[in-house]
């Protein structure tokens, strides 16, 4: 009996608590959504950074079109939509010509297609490496998926190349204590990542971190630490040679072109000496050296398999920017990382800018209205509120949470307010 009547009391909700949850739930949707109100197409926008994307398989069975936030609800309200959550670098496609001659409600004037979109099985409502839908029909139990933050896909825990879910970093109650998550195939790309300090690995001492002092060696140049790779290091350029160029260097004026280039934009300072020992025979006047020591393009040749990789907050704030390593994001079509509005913190910051401005405009309205109301109008309307706070109250007070709300416990609630108010009234 005792456990009943607490099983009783756990599954009761306040008015307080319900408000919380309706407005926790309203901010989580304000940041997926990046605060867009739904109310107009963003194809005027052209390729946004990122926005909510959601896919129409009733209007584009093959699933390689996406619509944006207003487009689902204005036109494609009622069909078969997949919830895609953010996607970088997307223009509208609703109404175009992968839609027959469905039209859009709130653009119709588009270009056939949008050549610079990128589709994955993600339209088609297919998801990690099995291909499976979110929620998956078939689960017992839903699993819990990761973003990669390149190809943007989403992985079930089992799935991503480990040897057990318990390889990913975690803290003692379970929860993930890494910022970004890179899937083992996109980690093939950025393999030259193991040369980078070791700060940037969430748990580096896990087996799924990758060596850093297996594939680098620190060098005191001049009093500046610089890591060279081991591939630096075999092509025969001693310290003792490096120090030589960059005491050489260090001894004369520096142009401002080549300060650009031999300075890396985390501080660590490199020389030219390495840039002409490892530049491509087919890129001369360019350069395939980085200034930590890496040769980006050697570092990222097919070796062997490449893990899932788990980075820690600011790891792309870390990245090196100069003319080589720039050049090979662009080549992969990774530039974006670079780019510190293309990260999903800047964008649910976004969000949540918009919707506390939002409320503010709100609360302003709301003050406004008021001051135009006299003494027994304002008391009539705070009246009113605390009779619906009451009635929602006693409500869920009683409700049986087992069985779904229905239109007409709904109208049991309206009803019962239009007899009190009648009743203050008589």
């Amino acid at each position: 009996m005792a456990d009943a009547l607490k099983d009783e009391t756990e599954q009761t909700v306040t008015i307080e608590e319900y408000i919380e949850e309706l407005e926790a739930e309203e901010l989580e949707a304000d940041l997926v959504l990046g605060g867009d109100e739904g109310k107009e197409c963003t194809y005027p926008s052209g390729y946004m950074k990122r926005q909510a994307i959601f896919s129409c398989l009733t209007c584009v069975p093959s699933g390689n079109a996406g619509v944006c936030t207003a487009c689902s609800l204005s036109c494609h309200d009622g069909h078969e939509v997949v919830e895609l959550w953010t996607k970088r670098k997307f223009c509208c496609d609703c109404g175009n010509s992968k839609f027959g001659e469905f039209s859009c409600k709130l653009h119709p004037d588009k270009e056939p297609e949008n050549s610079e979109n990128s589709y994955n099985h993600n339209f088609r409502g297919s998801y990690c490496t099995c291909g499976r839908p979110y929620p998956d029909p078939d689960a017992k139990e839903q699993i819990e998926m990761i973003q990669c933050c390149i190809c943007e896909d989403w992985f079930h825990d089992n799935h991503l190349g480990l040897n057990s879910p318990d390889e990913i970093p975690r803290d003692e109650d379970g929860e993930p204590v890494y910022d970004d998550f890179i899937c083992e195939k996109c980690a093939t790309t950025f393999s030259f990542l193991k040369f980078y300090p070791a700060s940037i690995w969430a748990l580096p001492k896990q087996k799924n971190a990758p060596s850093v002092q297996s594939s680098t060696e620190n060098v005191m140049v001049n009093g500046c630490l610089t890591s060279l790779s081991a591939k630096a290091i075999d092509s025969h350029i001693s310290q003792s040679e490096i120090q030589a160029d960059c005491s050489s260097s260090l001894s004369q004026p520096e142009s401002s072109s080549t300060k650009k280039d031999s300075t890396c934009e985390n501080g660590t300072e490199v020389n030219a000496m390495l840039e002409d020992k490892k530049a491509r025979p087919e890129d001369r006047g360019s350069t395939a050296t980085c200034p930590v020591g890496v040769d980006i393009i050697e570092a990222t040749l097919p070796s062997e398999k490449a893990g899932p990789m788990f980075l820690l907050k600011k790891w792309r704030e870390l990245l090196c920017k100069c003319r080589s390593c720039s050049e090979f994001y662009t080549l992969k079509g990774v530039e974006f990382l670079t780019d510190k509005e293309d990260t999903i913190e800047e964008y649910e910051k976004m969000g949540k800018s918009k919707r506390e401005e939002k409320l503010k405009q709100q609360e302003g309205a709301e003050l406004n209205f008021l001051n135009t109301l006299n003494h027994v109008q304002k008391i009539e309307i705070f009246s009113g509120i605390a009779d619906m706070k009451n009635e929602l109250h006693s409500f869920l007070e009683s409700f049986d949470s087992s069985k779904p709300v229905t239109s007409e416990d709904i109208k049991g609630v309206f009803e019962n307010l239009a007899k009190k108010k009648k009743q203050r009234l008589t």
